[in-house]
């Protein structure tokens, strides 16, 4: 019987870099993983595919989604549902397969209720002028709605407290780095690889 897979949250400030931390893993190979695929209220984008860049679904799906308890987390975003299917991420991890969210703190929290023994890592840039920085070299956004964000950050950051472990994104090598220890961990600590010893144990 296979080990069971890590369910990876990566999760973090807006702004922090999350998706810039993720490419970079997903292009390096820094570990394998199954990323989870969304589902959504929204229209699908020229070339994109259903069931691959996203489960695309009407707004009663989605709300008998949520009813019958099928999301590990969702959100609204701009009148369009976006959430977590639970079930193929269940399947993945049932079969040996590391699988990676990278959700905002809000989704994270969801996720923490409904399971608990996932790998939670909460990304931080090392201070809040450095995060200021890098929302305004964006260029997607005013000065008021980015004052919005870091008064936003400030209040996430203190969730830091909830989460397993704290990655600071001083550079993306560097976060990379220290993600893929705490992959590595993880899979060789004591209480993920205990009942597998004891089954042996027991066989013998």
């Amino acid at each position: 019987m296979a080990e069971k897979g890590l369910l990876l949250v990566l999760s973090g400030p807006s702004g922090v870099g999350k998706g810039t931390v993720k490419s970079a893993i997903v292009k390096n190979k820094v570990f394998p993983f199954e990323y989870s695929v969304s589902m959504t209220t929204r229209k699908p984008r020229p070339g994109e595919i259903n069931g691959k860049d996203y489960y695309f679904v009407t707004q009663e799906r989605f709300k008998q989604a949520i009813s019958q308890n099928e999301l590990l987390e969702y959100n609204q975003y701009v009148n369009n549902f976006y959430g977590t299917p639970k079930a193929p991420v269940k399947k993945m991890l049932d079969e040996g397969k590391d699988v990676l969210l990278e959700i905002d703190v809000n989704g994270a929290k969801k996720v923490r209720k409904q399971m608990p023994d996932g790998v939670f890592i909460f990304l931080t840039p090392p201070d809040l002028h450095t995060l200021h920085t890098r929302l305004e070299n964006r260029g997607t956004e005013s000065e008021d709605v980015i004052m919005g964000r870091i008064k936003q950050a400030r209040q996430e950051i203190l969730v830091m407290q909830d989460y397993d472990y704290a990655v600071v994104n001083d550079t993306v090598a560097n976060a990379v780095d220290h993600i893929k220890a705490i992959v590595e961990a993880e899979h060789v600590s004591v209480k993920r690889v205990i009942d597998t010893y004891r089954k042996m144990v027991k066989e013998d």
